[in-house]
């Protein structure tokens, strides 16, 4: 993730980071990707069951009983062995995890082993009760989707209705006083409302935005076609930089980021460069710190029937399953070529991303999208939208 009011609106320093010394352990949250020992963060997709049928959805969710997932035993051993290995961050995802009665059990679980606990959901199964509980847990966040705003949103989420009660679950995570965000993943379909969701940021008081690139996975791999174009993607990129630093013009910031393309990196450096290259060297040496795409390093998955994955969209190649062995021994288990090729990707890249200047902070970008559209793992992730000459040594 790149972190837009951190890097480009000056949020954070590098002496911010340095002062903790880069270890995951000691870091605050919003430090963590600038960690130099890269504990994973662990996305445990709980459940498969969802309450919407969205269009984009990475793990083909439908609202059905699915079975084999991990009971409640099981997943206090998954958290368990997580603390115990280092992971700073749990993210309970799904699916939609609020279907799980033992959500809040497990929340409490991983609070209690000393971990950050993080929601991700579509919102509309949000109650005041649960809010409520939540927040004497000491859940740490929650992220609620929303791909653009009313109409656009149900049309993405396959539910009349959706905008509504999403927005109102956010709205009631804010009043409990629980730090809640939207998560918005750009297509040709919505990014035209990106400007509508800066707007409800500042009209909701909602303290954080992440924009997300698609990647094809699941249902999502059926939207190749609907991705934005390059040129699109610079449109987007500048609209969001823009908007996040009028926010901070105001005295009204909040902290907005980029996810699932690192290119977005580069571009916001050669855009400091013409600006500020003063903070443009600051952002620099906080981009090295970042190191890209971590998938397989600094972020894992683990599926609803325990299959552990290098990050929740690549879900066609599993290391193993935390049923036969911890996450922590599979996941460190190097005898497994691929997993010992994502923890040092730059010697096995093919293409432009080979030779490109940008390959310490970017890291080869996004693998899944990159195997989802030419069948090569190693090969260049077409979404990069950097041109030749930005990318040439």
């Amino acid at each position: 993730m790149i972190g837009i009011s951190k890097l480009y609106c000056g949020a954070v320093e590098a002496a911010d980071v340095l002062r903790y010394g880069r270890e995951s352990g000691k870091l605050p949250s919003h430090l963590l990707q600038f960690s130099a020992d890269k504990k994973p963060v662990v996305v445990w997709n709980m459940t498969r069951r969802c309450n919407l049928k969205c269009i984009h959805c990475y793990s083909n969710s439908q609202n059905i009983h699915y079975a084999d997932e991990l009971t409640t035993g099981e997943g206090k051993r998954l958290i368990a062995d997580l603390a115990a290995f280092g992971c700073p961050v749990i993210l309970f995802s799904g699916g939609e995890p609020l279907i799980r009665e033992d959500l809040h059990e497990l929340v409490q679980f991983a609070v209690d082993q000393g971990m950050r606990a993080v929601i991700s959901t579509n919102g509309t199964l949000i109650t005041k009760e649960k809010a409520e509980v939540f927040r004497e847990i000491g859940l740490s966040y929650v992220g609620v989707s929303l791909d653009g705003v009313k109409e656009t949103h149900d049309r993405f989420r396959g539910v009349k209705g959706a905008f509504e009660t999403a927005t109102k679950g956010i709205r009631i995570c804010r009043d409990a006083g629980i730090i809640v965000g939207v998560r918005f993943a750009m297509t040709r379909g919505n990014f035209s409302d990106i400007p509508a969701i800066f707007d409800l940021l500042e009209e909701e008081d909602i303290p954080r935005a992440c924009f997300y690139h698609l990647v094809y996975a699941g249902r999502g791999s059926k939207l190749i076609e609907e991705d934005l174009s390059h040129e699109e993607t610079r449109t987007a990129l500048d609209l969001i930089m823009d908007r996040t630093r009028d926010l901070f013009t105001k005295g009204t910031p909040r902290e907005v980021l980029t996810v699932d393309n690192h290119a977005d990196g580069p571009y916001l450096y050669l855009r400091l460069l013409r600006e500020d290259p003063q903070r443009a060297a600051e952002v620099m040496e906080l981009l090295l710190m970042n190191g890209g795409n971590s998938s397989g390093h600094g972020i894992g998955c683990v599926s609803w029937d325990g299959e552990v994955h290098a990050d929740q969209f690549w879900r066609g190649l599993s290391f193993g399953n935390v049923r036969q062995r911890p996450f922590s021994e599979i996941w460190m288990d190097n005898s497994n070529e691929l997993m010992a090729r994502l923890k040092d990707k730059k010697h096995h890249l093919k293409g432009r991303c080979a030779t490109c200047r940008w390959l310490d902070i970017c890291a080869g970008n996004f693998r899944a999208r990159a195997e989802a559209a030419t069948g090569d793992i190693w090969a260049p992730d077409p979404a990069c939208y950097l041109t030749d000459d930005e990318i040439k040594v």
